[in-house]
């Protein structure tokens, strides 16, 4: 045997290298010694942090013939293959060749000899080993080592890191020949920072490729927690999510993080320092992630840096390099670092950490020249609607004429809903000269500073710009006493203090045409005590007119979100369109796109399902939705499909949306309604205990008013359903004795029923008929109907319990509202079933909804997919999905939606990618079972 072995040209010396548990050690090979450290894993980093999320990808990944872990330095790729590859296993023990530069394929395979070696050595009983070549092998080597591998009974699981150092293409031939050849019997667990030149399109396409990207690699909030925990970090838990954010979830950059917080006496303040261009964490990003760009890439996104996030187009006015839009592409070509929204044109944004280390780079130029780009940004960003960012470069350029026209033609559109708290360091004061010359430019620098969420310096401007006001001409005077009511209504916003936001917009109100008298600033008179009277008609010599509509589009968005955050839903509500429609008139489109996105949220937390998804969907259109602002407006609008789709009985869909409406959660309205939509989808996936455990935090920051009823009823509902029935009655019984919200009163009655008693149920229950009740939240209404119904059928009047039930139906059906069907007491079912056998106008939703009932019960699962999607879909990915289930050519449906074709698959590539399908016929029926579509 030993001849033989050596005859096919293997050598079966014991290299005397000490292997790690389940890894076999390698073999001595003729040629030029191998090193022993390339054939074995690395010990991972200490200490360790297991991530069984990812183990389980991997043991997944690696059933099939190729896994790939692709991401930039330091996401971890190494570290976890090595834990993997250590870990006992029941299967074969994984053989590990690290990949070095410059790498001939003669070299790389006389490693790939060895290692393939050392797999078949560990299984003699299977007879002699596969002749493995021991330099570039020739194409009947290759083909002769497919023939042996595919006799083999049992599985050759190689491991490759650093695969993107192979830059010869022929070095992978043979590599990929074995495993389209082998039967099988090779599996590939491959790192790399970016594709490898195989033809991965095969595998992909076959739906047998795993790849693990950044986003999978990156570390989660729990798992900073670990990672700090065991380097003896004690960080409180709101810290833990700042680091989070601050890193990205980059591995590496958390460990240097961790180094350093743990050598500092206040680790919890020390994160809000942690930046990326401290030396350890600077010399990583210059050598691993900066030093392998091309330099015309670097050059771009060293002075892009300028601007927090890149356009293409604002690339070349930055840079003037006409390429940097190519450039910008091919640096987010692999993610990580430098991250793309995924829209269309896409926005960039490099990773936090590199963002400060291209700004401190970027401060090095000499001032004129970083003055240069700023100002051409400046003039880029007011071309393009966005005011606040084209206010923030104009101030920073020292062009302080253009900043303070900018404040007065653009200010109902530097009155933020929520501020923009991008990592961007704040522009210089403007000079005291100038001040004196224009206090309105203080004015613009107070609302620079209030929309980037940093009220101390925006108060401290105002006060500048008050303390020169006084000596203003009547005209100016007035206009300025508009101007700053809006700085104050913002300041007020941030500040949480609702009745100085109301009180500022009543003056704001009162500076309109034909509104009542004008309240004052305090230190600026008014016009009328102006020696001489007034001023006139308050006609502004730099932007005409007073628009009246642009003071009831802040005042009412001011309003609106007050009243929002205080829970009074039909009033925000009012104050919202009213604003909405002024906005319209105005031509102010992000205060369109504010007033519309709560609009929406506040209609599908209503029930008006398809108005909220309408105006939704226009929310997310508008082109101040685009790139990574007006994040909480966006997010908004995501919040209402979310809530559409949960009413609609769509989980997956649902769960999608909520994902990207997490900005929305910041404002108290908004956190309620995500949190009742989160605790539902919980509760349908068979987590109750988590799901009532988010509606009691929830309880305790949530406004009044409705929300905090449908909160409770919530959660009384979930306690009853886990046979809390106690628990249940006692949280019902802190409202104060018989509810009269009509939810509560729901929630009392269903509680009665579950105890038992019919006729107390009965008592409690609203009167979901009384003309009043029209005004309640619909699914509240129908969810009243159908117990209603259902204890009619309980009691034995059948004739009742249909005719209600028809009622319910023709509530619910032009809305679309299934769940209160589908998620009711067991005994609807049988009701909904004797309905659609003794007629009904509405047979086929019925006889769907009873079917899915039926088919939720055979299965035993939740309704929620066991596999959801693990990254979701973006707006403009469910978009080209919908046009998938055409006979559409890619080539149609770009003509279509006026893209580009490269575009259009670019999208339905990671269409593939995220629902795991490998063709357009996998990917609909896939996207219809998570009922995307």
């Amino acid at each position: 045997m030993p001849q033989e072995a050596d005859r096919a040209g293997f050598a079966t010396v014991p290299t005397g290298t000490a292997a790690p548990p389940g890894i076999a050690a390698p073999s001595r090979v003729a040629g030029p010694p191998l090193l022993a450290s390339r054939l074995t894993p690395p010990p991972p980093p200490e200490p360790a942090v297991l991530r069984p999320r990812l183990v389980d990808r991997l043991e997944r990944g690696a059933a099939g013939p190729v896994t790939l872990l692709l991401a930039p330095a330091g996401w971890g790729k190494t570290a976890l293959l090595s834990g993997w590859a250590r870990a006992a296993r029941s299967g074969p023990a994984p053989v590990w060749v690290s990949v070095a530069d410059g790498d001939t394929a003669g070299r790389l395979w006389a490693y790939l000899a060895a290692a393939l070696r050392t797999a078949v050595a560990g299984n003699p009983e299977e007879g002699p080993p596969p002749p493995v070549p021991d330099g570039p092998p020739r194409p009947e080597q290759v083909e002769a080592l497919a023939a042996a591998l595919a006799e083999r009974e049992h599985q050759v699981l190689l491991v490759l890191d650093d695969l993107h150092r192979v830059t010869d293409p022929a070095a992978l031939a043979g590599l990929e020949f074995l495993l389209r050849h082998g039967d099988g019997r090779l599996r590939l667990v491959a790192a790399a920072r970016r594709e490898p030149q195989l033809s991965l399109h095969r595998w992909r396409l076959a739906g047998e490729l795993t790849v693990l990207g950044p986003d999978e690699l990156s570390f989660t909030v729990d798992e900073v927690a670990d990672l700090l925990v065991a380097h003896g970090v004690p960080v409180p838990a709101e810290a833990v999510s700042r680091l989070t954010s601050r890193t990205a979830g980059w591995p590496a950059g958390l460990r240097f993080a961790a180094l350093a917080l743990g050598a500092g006496v206040d680790p919890a303040r020390a994160v809000d320092h942690f930046t990326g261009d401290q030396p350890d964490v600077a010399a990583y990003l210059r050598g691993e992630v900066l030093a392998p760009l091309d330099p015309a890439a670097r050059d771009v996104l060293r002075l892009g840096a300028v601007a927090v996030a890149l356009h293409a187009d604002l690339a070349v006015t930055v840079t003037g390099r006409a390429d940097a839009g190519r450039l910008l592409a091919e640096a987010a070509r692999d993610g990580g670092f430098v991250q793309s929204d995924g829209g269309s044109p896409p926005w960039y944004r490099p990773h936090p950490l590199l963002a400060d280390l291209l700004r401190d780079e970027l401060s090095r130029l000499p001032a004129d020249e970083l003055r240069e780009l700023h100002r051409r940004a400046a003039g880029w960003f007011a071309a393009h609607d966005r005011p606040a960012e084209a206010l923030r470069h104009a101030l920073a350029a020292g062009e302080w004429a253009d900043a303070t026209d900018l404040l007065i033609t653009r200010w109902p559109e530097l009155a933020p809903g929520e501020p923009d708290r991008a990592a961007a360091p704040a522009p210089p004061e403007p000079p005291a000269e100038a001040v004196r010359r224009d206090p309105e430019l203080a004015l613009a620098a107070a609302a620079e500073r209030a929309y980037a969420g940093d009220p101390a310096a925006a108060g401290g401007q105002v006060r500048r710009a008050l303390a020169h006001a006084a000596d203003l001409p009547a005209p100016r005077r007035d206009r300025f006493r508009r101007l700053a009511t809006a700085v104050e209504i913002s300041l007020a916003r941030l500040a949480d203090d609702h009745q100085e936001v109301r009180r500022a917009a009543d003056r704001l109100l009162a500076t309109a045409p034909g509104g009542p008298t004008a309240s004052t600033v305090p230190g600026v008179p008014t016009a009328s005590t102006v020696p001489g009277g007034p001023a006139g008609p308050g006609v502004d010599p730099r932007a005409g007119s007073v628009d009246a509509d642009d003071v009831r589009a802040v005042a009412g968005a001011a309003l609106g979100l007050v009243t929002l955050a205080e829970g009074d839903l039909p009033a925000a509500g009012g104050w919202f369109g009213t604003a909405l429609a002024a906005a319209r008139r105005a031509g102010r489109p992000r205060t369109e796109l504010l007033c519309a996105s709560r609009s929406a949220v506040l209609e599908a937390a209503r029930g008006a399902l398809r108005a909220a998804e309408e105006h939704a969907r226009a929310a997310l259109s508008m082109p101040p939705c685009q790139g990574w602002s007006s994040r909480a407006d966006c997010g908004y609008a995501y919040l209402a499909l979310a809530l559409v789709a949960w009413h609609r009985d769509r989980p997956a869909e649902a769960a999608a949306h909520l994902a990207l409406a997490g900005p929305a959660g910041a404002e108290p309205g908004g956190a309620a309604l995500a949190a009742l939509c989160r605790a539902g989808l919980l509760a349908d996936g068979g987590q109750p205990a988590t799901a009532s455990r988010t509606l009691t935090a929830a309880r305790t920051v949530a406004p009044g008013g409705e929300m905090a009823a449908w909160l409770t009823a919530g959660e009384a509902q979930l306690r009853a359903a886990a046979g809390d029935l106690g628990g249940a009655r006692a949280l019902l019984d802190e409202t104060g004795g018989d509810p009269t919200d009509p939810a509560l009163a729901l929630a009392s009655a269903r509680l009665w029923l579950r105890s038992g008693d019919p006729r107390a149920a009965e008592r409690a229950l609203p009167d979901w008929t009384d003309p009043a009740a029209t005004g309640w939240p619909l699914p509240v209404r129908l969810g009243a109907g159908l117990l209603d119904a259902a204890l009619a059928g309980a009691a034995g009047d059948g004739r009742r319990a249909g005719r209600l039930l028809e009622e319910v139906l023709a509530l619910a059906e032009p809305e679309g509202c299934r769940r209160v069907f589908t998620r009711a007491e067991p005994g609807v079912r049988d009701l909904l079933a004797t309905h659609r056998d003794t007629g009904t106008a509405y047979w086929a939703t019925v006889d769907d909804l009873v079917r899915d009932v039926d088919a939720r019960r055979t299965d035993g699962t939740p309704e929620v997919p066991a596999r959801a999607l693990d990254e979701p879909l973006t707006e403009r990915e469910l978009t080209v999905l919908r046009y998938l289930q055409s006979i559409l050519t890619n080539v149609e449906i770009a003509a279509e939606l006026s893209l580009s074709v490269n575009t259009v698959k670019t999208h339905v590539r990671n269409i593939y990618r995220k629902l795991d399908a490998t063709r357009r016929r996998e990917a609909v029926r896939r996207a219809r079972e998570l009922r995307l579509i």
